[in-house]
């Protein structure tokens, strides 16, 4: 909050030097973009990083001796005596801080100081004000937009505690780069495995076919592969079956492990279910804009691979019968 020197602030391309947006007052500028700003002085740059505080109450004199401990902190204090004069302030400038007494002297008149900071300049940190100790119990039943509760007597110490680490909190932090569901499969395909293989051990009728985790699960990086691809070929939601040889080599060689056709059906139910788990966990990175049809490629593409699963053993199932029955 306090004013530093940056005698060094200009930025030299060329030969030309070019100084930062000049302005007298930074506080008319967002919290985020105050490093950047200097006064008309290019002799002398001063960085100047002040909050202007929105400070709201009924009393003169505790509106006097509050100002004087904020402003010797640097900060600019713009006061208002009662829910008019304050409302018309917000309409009118930009804040970073409001520090609202609760009662105006009705209950009320804090409450809708607050709602309408709140509205209009949503990244405000919010400090209620009030005589009562028992009112941080009366706030925490009631939704009000709130940050800090502060009861009287209070010194700037606090008050300044309190308006650092509500900035830093409202600081936004960097965003993800946003990602495709098939690159999402792709990167957590080896935790979308392993999650399929604990579902399928927990299934007591396939868990009691005796494979080793690697013959189980050995054909499903071909399945992930072919429903990646297919995400990104072109997008028709209903195309005939493509033959896959991988899904043909898997429905034969479940034949042989022992498996039934309602066990391969489980297995894919399975997969579907974890494909649709590792989407969910990567929700805050997840490009949304095709996920809709993507669901609908997935879930296709996974029957379509079962489809040809199921038919190649009930083929190969068929043709050993006789062998069987002589």
């Amino acid at each position: 909050m306090s004013l530093q020197e940056e005698p060094n602030s200009e930025i030299k391309e060329g030969t030309a030097t070019h100084y930062p947006p000049v302005t007298t007052d930074a506080s008319d500028l967002p919290y985020q973009l105050r490093d950047h700003v200097v006064p008309k002085n290019k002799a002398g740059l001063i960085l100047m990083t002040r909050y202007r505080i929105l400070l709201v109450d009924d009393d003169e004199e505790e509106i006097c001796t509050t100002r004087k401990m904020l402003e010797s902190k640097g900060c600019e204090v713009v006061p208002a005596t009662n829910v008019v004069e304050a409302l018309r302030q917000i309409a009118a400038h930009r804040f970073d801080v409001l520090i609202t007494n609760l009662y105006l002297p009705n209950p009320g008149d804090g409450f809708a100081i607050v709602t309408a900071m709140g509205h209009f300049q949503p990244d405000v940190v919010t400090l209620v004000v009030s005589n009562y100790p028992d009112v941080n119990k009366a706030m925490a039943a009631i939704p009000l937009p709130a940050d800090e509760v502060v009861v009287k007597p209070f010194d700037v110490e606090q008050l300044a505690a309190l308006i650092d680490k509500g900035k830093r909190a409202s600081m936004p932090l960097p965003k993800k780069a946003k990602e495709d569901v098939a690159s999402i499969l792709e990167r957590d395909a080896e935790v979308l495995i392993q999650r399929w293989l604990s579902r399928v051990e927990q299934v007591r009728e396939l868990a009691s076919v005796p494979l080793q985790a690697k013959e189980r699960s050995e054909y499903l990086p071909e399945i992930i592969k072919s429903i990646t691809a297919r995400l990104r070929a072109a997008r028709p939601l209903e195309v005939a079956d493509r033959a896959s040889h991988s899904a043909v080599a898997h429905g034969q060689l479940r034949y042989r492990q022992g498996y039934t056709a309602p066990l391969i059906v489980q297995e894919s139910r399975l997969l579907q279910v974890s494909i649709f788990e590792t989407i969910e966990r990567n929700l805050d990175r997840l490009d949304f804009t095709s996920l809709l049809p993507d669901v609908m490629i997935i879930a296709d593409e996974a029957d379509s691979q079962l489809t040809q699963s199921i038919g190649s053993f009930l083929t190969m199932q068929r043709a050993m019968a006789p062998a069987y029955s002589a």
